[in-house]
């Protein structure tokens, strides 16, 4: 009796295992699903419109391409909403210019290209949102969910290539995944700390019915067993495809998740504020991301309060505290770090730019204040130590320190003498820019006659290495928001890209790209787009014929240029080939460089994207930078 007992365990085990399995199979291939949810096999419908839906829901005001019949249904339905399809002659400029967009709307910028190619085209762009920390949706297209693995056209592992770059991806299977699947993705971009995230849509999750179901559905009636179970399987994965896709959902944003500092990190933060007699504030890019608004931390905390803490701004935050403030400190950081008590990072991190930390005191009193808990804590294993850290939102901090200190004020002889050093060093640079080149115009001399001309809402978009470098040093950007450069990963070819995104963002205002001539050439083809788009900009490119910033250090530690040389291109015919207007400026325009500006300045007013080609001689300015 026991032997039937045990064989009874058996079986009812075997059969519990059965009958889990055919349920696992049964969801696996949405039967079960189908059961409760229509296949509608007549609708016209296709799951770009559920992507557009989404996008729509989000505010989103424009979609950066580079055309693909993988795409081609999200792009014409975003355009039937009311979005703006703006395409590029580059993957990797549609995904700048989204980038652009993401830090100038606080909003996520989005690009969508096709499959294979179109995605690996991307990667770069992709990498550098994902190092400046930018909320911005990539969409690819994909072969279909049944061809993947197959050997389809432009067929390949995307999702491998995305994961170490962005922080969310996903492969929509079914039509029904994508609303929640993107709305997923939107609040994941910018939650936490903000970066890219990406989406795959296989070609058969974006089209209607009858087109799936005509050009993978089977199209003979087949014979013997193994053919109508092939042909059962396909039937089945074309239902379970549209099943329950254009059941209403919920479009609406999710909510996102922002860290904040402590009431208690906040108050041991004002308690050591307020003690300093030599306080300073490096600013980075993360003090300008959303909630709080870059206007607002200005006149709030720079304005309002007026604490009187010297500044240093790095990357986005330039332009923070307007063109000219008693407190805005642009020279001798290492010195003034040297001295300072107190040294607030906001957003800041201590990599290359502050040579791992090695530049702060040790006996300095560190406060940090980053959303990620790795570029917090960056070498301070090594080189320094916080006395507080505080993963956080660095803008709202800053708020919510200013409004502590409220009626405290730095002694005034700190940043003073600080700002003595800024000016006996901004005059050695201002008669630099007097001297004589052996050939061509001195260029900082071009950089601070575009300073002193270009309009008070300038964006400056930072695109090159060694005129982009002393551009850095000499043009002073007016208000919040208004500098764009690639940030940590030293990025070439942001320039057509960036400019984009930021005219669409402010039409009204002047955009100036300052190329060095070497990255010119990744993106002058986005003249063509400047002149489709009806997207006027102005771009100076120093022209020296040679990739300066290596050029330095490798011909007198090498002893070879070679590889560094290029040629005095005609870059402003170029232009006139785009579309754009191109001005050709040398030594025997030197009378009249302001004049071409000025002229320059009322072509893009009138519509038309101009390029100033400006042959520009050597100077030791930036002598002793490095490119490595």
């Amino acid at each position: 009796m026991e032997s039937f007992g045990a064989i009874g365990t058996v079986l009812g085990c075997s059969a519990g295992i059965a009958v889990g399995g055919l349920v696992f199979a049964a969801c696996k291939l949405g039967l079960l699903y189908q059961l409760f949810h229509k296949t509608e096999t007549k609708s016209p419908r296709h799951g770009g419109e559920s992507v557009a839906e989404v996008l729509r829901a989000h505010g989103v005001k424009y979609v950066f391409t580079l055309v693909g019949g993988h795409i081609s249904p999200i792009l014409v339905a975003c355009e039937k909403l009311g979005i703006r399809i703006v395409d590029t002659r580059h993957e990797a400029t549609a995904v700048f210019a989204a980038d652009a967009v993401a830090r100038l709307s606080g909003t996520v910028g989005i690009a969508a290209v096709t499959a294979g190619p179109g995605l690996t085209n991307t990667v770069t762009a992709v990498k550098n949102a994902q190092m400046a920390e930018s909320p911005l949706l990539l969409m690819g297209g994909a072969a279909g969910t049944l061809l993947q693995g197959r050997g389809a056209l432009q067929d390949i592992d995307q999702m491998s290539l995305f994961k170490p770059l962005c922080k969310f991806c996903a492969s929509i299977r079914t039509i029904r995944e994508i609303v929640p699947t993107v709305r997923k993705a939107l609040a994941i971009a910018q939650s936490g700390t903000p970066g890219p995230v990406f989406i795959e849509f296989p070609i058969d999750t974006l089209y209607p019915y009858h087109l799936v179901s005509k050009e993978f559905g089977v199209k003979n009636p087949p014979k013997g067993l193994m053919g109508k179970i092939v042909s059962w399987y396909l039937n089945n994965h074309l239902m379970n495809l549209f099943a329950g896709a254009w059941e209403t959902r919920d479009m609406s944003p999710l909510p996102v998740d922002i860290p904040q500092a402590t009431d208690d990190q906040v108050q041991k933060c004002i308690e050591l504020v307020s003690r300093a007699k030599k306080p300073v504030i490096l600013l980075g890019s993360q003090a300008t991301l959303p909630p709080t608004p870059a206007d607002d931390i200005s006149i709030e905390v720079f304005f309002g309060n007026d604490l009187g803490i010297p500044c240093f701004l790095g990357g986005m935050s330039r332009g923070m505290l307007g063109k000219d403030s008693p407190i805005h400190i642009r020279q001798n950081r290492r010195d003034a770090l040297k001295e300072a008590d107190v040294v607030l990072l906001a957003g800041t991190v201590c990599d290359f730019r502050l040579s791992y930390g090695r530049v702060l005191n040790r006996r300095s009193k560190i406060i940090a204040v980053n959303r990620d808990k790795s570029q917090l804590m960056k070498n301070s294993d090594m080189f320094w130590k916080p006395t507080i850290a505080i993963q956080g939102d660095a803008g709202s901090f800053l708020v919510r320190l200013s409004n502590g200190l409220k009626g405290h004020r730095c002694p005034e002889e700190w940043p003073q003498s600080l700002k003595a050093g800024d000016m006996t060093k901004e005059n050695a640079n201002r008669a630099k820019a007097d001297e004589k080149t052996e050939r061509h115009l001195n260029p900082l001399k071009v950089l601070h006659c575009v300073d002193e001309l270009m309009a008070e809402d300038s964006i400056i978009v930072a695109d090159g290495g060694d005129f982009v470098g002393s551009a850095a040093y000499i043009m002073r950007p007016r208000g919040p928001m208004r500098w764009l450069d690639p940030g940590a990963f030293g990025t070439l070819g942001v320039g057509g890209g960036f400019a984009l995104g930021a005219k669409l963002c402010r039409p009204e205002s002047e955009v100036w790209i300052v190329y060095g001539d070497g990255s010119l050439g990744y993106s002058v083809a986005e003249f063509d787009t400047f002149t489709r788009h009806k997207t006027p900009v102005i771009a100076v490119v120093g022209n020296d014929a040679c990739w300066s910033q290596i050029s330095r250090e490798q011909v007198p530690i090498l002893g070879s240029n070679v590889a560094c040389g290029l040629a005095f291109t005609d870059y402003h015919i170029v232009t006139d080939g785009y579309g754009g207007k191109g001005y050709l400026v040398g030594r025997e325009d030197e009378d009249r460089l302001s004049d071409i500006i000025s002229q320059a300045q009322r072509e893009t007013q009138e519509g038309k994207a101009t390029l100033l080609n400006v042959l520009i001689g050597k100077t030791n300015f930036r002598e002793g930078s490095i490119s490595v």
